[in-house]
């Protein structure tokens, strides 16, 4: 059984927004008529438009008029409020700025689910790439991308926070011709930012198979400060060629940022992918947008979040997906339910993402290059943790951390999840053997993310009664804190050393990994 879509249960931001185009108003038109109806002149459209981009939610009052106003049953605005009031409750260990994001995708997700083609989404993209002026009223921005909370352009979400880790900053970038963002020619290195600047997305791509988060974010948010130049400063035709380049750039920006530990970095960049990748007209890439952030918010402890994310981007995006992207997506779905305590939900994913196999190499999209059977059964393996089923988990994650020798992100995410299979089964010494070695491979790794895990696990592991083996994690642990990556490490020139000498100690080289 496929995951249902979630467009029947709606947002009140993104209702409202649809309710009033249904009528052909303006948000001043809605305003107006909301204060002839009440008898209360103090209304204006700017609150309408905070209403519609869920900055703020209508009171009891306000609600009753709407339904009024608008011709619908009182109880679709008030279970619509309900529901927006609910989702923006986010957990502990997010801050403020982080919350705003996690605001902002989810309400601009529910819109795509509303409307999945996107044409109502893509307004600040599409006006410029067909050539004609930006539309009176709608204010220019660094991204070419959020507008003024108009009349024509609100509901899209409340705006992204200034700062998140400068993703869209006007730090000098040396400018090149805007074909290079299409293409990942060479540059010649002439020193190590050099050599990882070079090029496009691709390019960083690979190297996201050798080094982590911590590592590399900084460089993926650079590239997308490119892209965004480029597609500012391209012509008509240029700027709807470069789409796709921005889409990517913003996707690949995201992935860093969330594996360097910086959950609002990540937000901001996702959805600025999701609405370059609409205005595309690329919906699976749109898809595979709101898997990546559904993966994000579940490690951030929001699998509510998440499994809402996970669920618009199958279902919006399914139809035109690769069977790769559709696997992956439903483990995106499986995941966030199994770790929100949703078990049928989670095995009804699991079940079709079984159902669906990847296509022979060449037949995914290039940026799905690293999705293979043995990932998917990691994947699997993951869920199954999470659902309370050690025993097959341990059959299915064995061999894939087994196989990834070399390399170090994927070895260290998953040996977390295959360390906690074997404490499940009460296995204590094994899952601190398991835990230490991926412990090493999250030094070598450079992936905040994975370290994390690590040392959570650690947590986990001092429920059990004290033995040798858990000593032996403990002071592993110890010694290793001062080389693990930590969320906001200072990146590639001083962490870069220190990494090639704990990989040399590992041994092997790194091969492509693209773990997940």
């Amino acid at each position: 059984m496929i995951p249902s879509s979630p467009s029947g249960h709606r947002l009140l931001g993104p209702l409202l927004a649809e309710l009033r185009a249904a009528r052909g108003w303006s948000q001043q038109r809605l305003a107006a008529e909301m204060c002839a109806a009440s008898g209360v002149s103090t209304l204006t459209r700017h609150e309408v438009s905070r209403w519609e981009r869920q900055i703020r939610l209508p009171g009891d009052f306000w609600s009753a008029w709407l339904a009024v106003v608008l011709g619908v049953p009182g109880e679709l605005i008030a279970g619509a409020a309900d529901r927006s009031r609910r989702l923006g409750a986010t957990p502990a260990e997010v801050d403020a700025a982080g919350s705003r994001a996690r605001l902002a995708l989810l309400t601009l997700a529910h819109r795509w689910a509303a409307d999945p083609t996107g044409g109502t989404l893509a307004g600040p993209l599409t006006g410029p790439a067909t050539g004609g002026p930006p539309p009176a009223g709608r204010a220019a921005r660094v991204d070419g991308l959020p507008t003024a909370p108009d009349d024509r352009t609100a509901g899209t979400g409340p705006a992204e926070p200034r700062r998140s880790d400068d993703l869209l900053d006007d730090r000098p970038i040396e400018p090149r011709r805007s074909d290079d963002l299409l293409d990942d020619r060479p540059i010649e290195p002439r020193r190590w930012d050099d050599l990882l600047d070079g090029g496009g997305p691709a390019t960083l791509r690979r190297w996201d198979d050798l080094l982590g988060g911590g590592d590399l974010a900084g460089h993926g948010a650079r590239r997308l400060r490119h892209a965004v130049r480029g597609h500012r400063l391209a012509g008509p035709v240029g700027r709807r060629r470069l789409l796709p380049a921005l889409a990517e750039s913003a996707q690949l920006a995201g992935w860093l940022a969330a594996d360097a530990g910086d959950l609002t970095g990540g937000l901001v960049a996702y959805r600025l992918a999701l609405r370059a990748a609409l205005a595309a007209g690329d919906r699976p890439l749109a898809g595979h947008v709101l898997g990546s952030a559904s993966h994000l918010l579940a490690g951030a402890g929001d699998p509510a979040g998440a499994l809402t994310l996970a669920r618009i981007g199958y279902a919006a995006a399914h139809a035109d997906a690769s069977a790769g992207l559709r696997a992956l997506l439903l483990h995106r779905v499986a995941l966030a339910a199994a770790l929100g305590g949703r078990r049928r939900a989670a095995g009804l994913a699991l079940a079709g993402a079984a159902r669906t196999r990847v296509g022979e190499p060449g037949r995914e999209p290039p940026w799905l290059y690293w999705l293979d059977e043995g990932e998917l059964a990691a994947m699997t393996g993951r869920t199954l943790v999470a659902l309370g089923r050690p025993e097959p988990a341990v059959e299915l994650l064995t061999p894939v951390v087994a196989g990834s020798r070399g390399r170090p992100r994927r070895a260290a995410v998953y040996g977390a999840w295959l360390a906690r299979a074997h404490l499940r089964l009460d296995a204590v010494p094994e899952a601190s053997a398991v835990a230490g070695t991926a412990l090493l491979d999250a030094v070598r790794s450079g992936s905040p993310r994975a370290a994390g895990q690590l040392v959570g696990f650690r947590r986990e592991l001092a429920e059990r009664p004290a033995g040798a083996a858990t000593r032996r994690y403990r002071e592993l642990v110890a010694v290793a804190r001062p080389y693990l990556p930590v969320p906001g490490a200072a990146g590639p020139d001083r962490t870069w050393a220190r990494r090639v000498r704990a990989a040399r100690r590992g041994g092997d080289g790194a091969r492509p990994s693209g773990s997940d």
